[in-house]
């Protein structure tokens, strides 16, 4: 999916003029200008932050109209919802059917020198996650840890963290973050 189009879509729908929505949000005009435009590809932290002041979560933001019938019990790789934003992160859904959903559970998989963001994440709710494969660099606040295969963590959302993958394989994790607004 092409986020700025898609951007302009919901600010429209909800609407808010380009300066509204930056308002809100606590970022500049140029910006919402520029990611419409697909000028630039924001990090997720970053269309996290555009999307608080709509507000709206990032599954949201991906769903399409056909995407709330009947659940669907096992999702294949394929049928995940693929909610990825930037370069080298990508983020899949599981149970991207499922409607009011208490959980956000995913598989993230993070290139070579991917990265969430220099922003840190700070939202409510809790993060847990397994390091299925590779390595992986986790800060919680400005705390620098190392996951190996088979390392998990668990923190509350509310303290400022980022992910990040310096190594030189690609690295995938099992994760559940609550609320669902991911």
């Amino acid at each position: 999916m092409d986020v700025g189009p898609r951007l302009k879509q919901i600010r429209k729908q909800f609407g808010l003029s380009q300066r509204e929505l930056a308002k809100r949000a606590g970022v500049t005009n140029s910006t919402i200008s520029m990611i419409e435009k697909s000028s630039v590809s924001p990090s997720v932290s970053s269309l996290k932050k555009v999307l608080s002041g709509i507000p709206i979560s990032l599954v949201d933001f991906f769903s399409t109209e056909g995407d709330h019938e009947m659940p669907q019990v096992v999702y294949r790789d394929e049928e995940m919802m693929d909610l990825s934003v930037g370069e080298g992160v990508k983020y899949q859904l599981v149970g991207k059917a499922f409607g009011q959903r208490a959980i956000a559970f995913l598989k993230e998989t993070y290139a070579k020198g991917a990265d969430t963001g220099e922003e840190m994440y700070e939202h409510q709710g809790e993060e847990s996650g397994m390091v299925v494969s590779g390595k992986l660099e986790l800060t919680v606040d400005g705390e620098v840890y190392e996951l190996n295969a088979g390392d998990g963590y668990y923190f509350e959302s509310t303290r400022p963290h980022r992910f990040r993958n310096p190594y030189d394989e690609p690295c995938v994790v099992v994760s559940a973050t609550t609320p669902a607004n991911f």
